[in-house]
């Protein structure tokens, strides 16, 4: 999932307060690091991790599902020996 269709990038920006270690702030300043642009980029990235997780959940039974069925028929390319190396 990109970023663009993860959350709206042309969004205004916000203000929030959060705390962060001191001396890793001064050092992150003196290395002329954005802060805002680094966290905003691992916050989304954390938003995308968590999104897969929650989708992965929803979707468990769907997959052992299509797994059982799988194991009971085969794949429909089975008859055709196409993906196997058979020709």
């Amino acid at each position: 999932m990109l970023a663009s269709t993860l959350y709206e990038l042309d969004a205004p920006k916000k203000a929030v307060s959060l705390s962060l270690n001191r001396d890793l702030t001064e050092k992150l300043k003196k290395a002329k690091i954005n802060i805002s642009a680094v966290s905003e980029r691992a916050l989304a990235a954390e938003l995308k991790k968590t999104l897969d997780e929650q989708w992965l959940a929803e979707n468990a039974a769907a997959f052992a599902a299509y797994r059982q069925r799988v194991e009971r028929d085969g794949l429909f390319s089975d008859e055709f020996g196409l993906l196997n190396g058979e020709v």
